[in-house]
Protein backbone atom coordinates (compact mmCIF):
# COMPACT_ATOMS: atom_id res chain seq x y z
CA UNK A 1 0.00 0.00 0.00
CA UNK A 2 1.17 3.65 -0.51
CA UNK A 3 0.43 6.34 1.52
CA UNK A 4 0.66 9.50 0.53
CA UNK A 5 1.86 11.48 3.22
CA UNK A 6 3.16 14.60 1.88
CA UNK A 7 0.88 17.41 2.10
CA UNK A 8 0.40 16.67 6.12
CA UNK A 9 4.38 15.74 7.16
CA UNK A 10 6.77 17.19 4.59
CA UNK A 11 9.68 15.38 5.14
CA UNK A 12 8.89 12.65 2.80
CA UNK A 13 6.27 12.47 -0.01
CA UNK A 14 5.15 8.66 0.55
CA UNK A 15 4.81 5.90 2.90
CA UNK A 16 5.17 2.31 1.11
CA UNK A 17 3.69 -0.15 3.38
CA UNK A 18 4.19 -4.06 3.21
CA UNK A 19 4.00 -7.28 5.48
CA UNK A 20 5.35 -10.79 5.09
CA UNK A 21 4.51 -13.68 7.40
CA UNK A 22 7.89 -14.36 9.01
CA UNK A 23 10.88 -12.58 9.65
CA UNK A 24 12.91 -14.14 6.91
CA UNK A 25 10.67 -12.85 4.20
CA UNK A 26 10.54 -9.86 5.99
CA UNK A 27 14.62 -9.47 5.31
CA UNK A 28 13.74 -11.18 1.61
CA UNK A 29 11.56 -8.39 0.57
CA UNK A 30 14.13 -5.89 1.91
CA UNK A 31 16.48 -6.77 0.45
CA UNK A 32 14.98 -6.89 -2.99
CA UNK A 33 13.48 -3.63 -2.43
CA UNK A 34 17.21 -2.09 -2.02
CA UNK A 35 18.37 -4.24 -5.04
CA UNK A 36 15.32 -3.11 -7.50
CA UNK A 37 15.89 0.51 -6.12
CA UNK A 38 20.04 0.39 -6.56
CA UNK A 39 19.07 -1.31 -10.11
CA UNK A 40 16.30 1.09 -12.01
CA UNK A 41 16.87 4.60 -10.18
CA UNK A 42 20.31 3.85 -8.92
CA UNK A 43 18.96 4.83 -5.31
CA UNK A 44 20.47 3.82 -2.06
CA UNK A 45 18.60 4.49 1.34
CA UNK A 46 19.39 7.59 3.27
CA UNK A 47 18.97 5.04 6.46
CA UNK A 48 18.09 1.66 7.31
CA UNK A 49 16.12 0.78 10.80
CA UNK A 50 15.18 -2.22 12.35
CA UNK A 51 17.21 -4.85 10.59
CA UNK A 52 17.98 -6.33 14.03
CA UNK A 53 14.99 -7.45 14.86
CA UNK A 54 13.56 -7.91 11.22
CA UNK A 55 9.62 -7.14 12.83
CA UNK A 56 9.43 -3.53 11.54
CA UNK A 57 12.61 -2.69 8.94
CA UNK A 58 12.28 0.77 7.82
CA UNK A 59 14.05 1.77 4.36
CA UNK A 60 14.35 6.01 4.37
CA UNK A 61 14.74 7.06 0.59
CA UNK A 62 13.82 10.65 1.33
CA UNK A 63 11.25 11.01 -0.83
CA UNK A 64 9.82 7.52 -0.06
CA UNK A 65 10.01 5.83 3.40
CA UNK A 66 9.28 2.22 2.99
CA UNK A 67 7.77 -0.13 5.95
CA UNK A 68 8.15 -3.77 5.82
CA UNK A 69 6.03 -5.27 8.60
CA UNK A 70 5.72 -8.89 10.17
CA UNK A 71 2.37 -9.15 9.39
CA UNK A 72 1.36 -9.01 13.57
CA UNK A 73 3.41 -6.13 14.00
CA UNK A 74 1.84 -4.27 10.85
CA UNK A 75 -1.61 -4.83 12.59
CA UNK A 76 -0.42 -3.87 15.63
CA UNK A 77 1.22 -0.52 14.98
CA UNK A 78 -1.91 -0.14 12.43
CA UNK A 79 -0.21 2.68 10.32
CA UNK A 80 -3.19 2.55 7.44
CA UNK A 81 -5.11 3.67 10.44
CA UNK A 82 -3.11 6.45 11.96
CA UNK A 83 -2.90 7.54 8.32
CA UNK A 84 -6.28 7.50 7.67
CA UNK A 85 -6.70 10.42 6.07
CA UNK A 86 -4.43 10.73 3.26
CA UNK A 87 -5.04 8.87 0.04
CA UNK A 88 -3.66 5.76 -0.70
CA UNK A 89 -2.89 3.58 -2.91
CA UNK A 90 -3.14 -0.41 -3.22
CA UNK A 91 -0.21 -2.10 -5.17
CA UNK A 92 -1.26 -5.82 -6.68
CA UNK A 93 1.63 -7.97 -6.84
CA UNK A 94 3.40 -9.29 -10.34
CA UNK A 95 1.81 -12.24 -11.59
Amino acid sequence: MILDVGDIIGITDAFVVCSASNTRQVRTIVDEVQHRLRDLADAKPRSIEGLDGSTWVLLDYGDIVVHVFLAETREYYGLERLWSDVPRETLVPEA
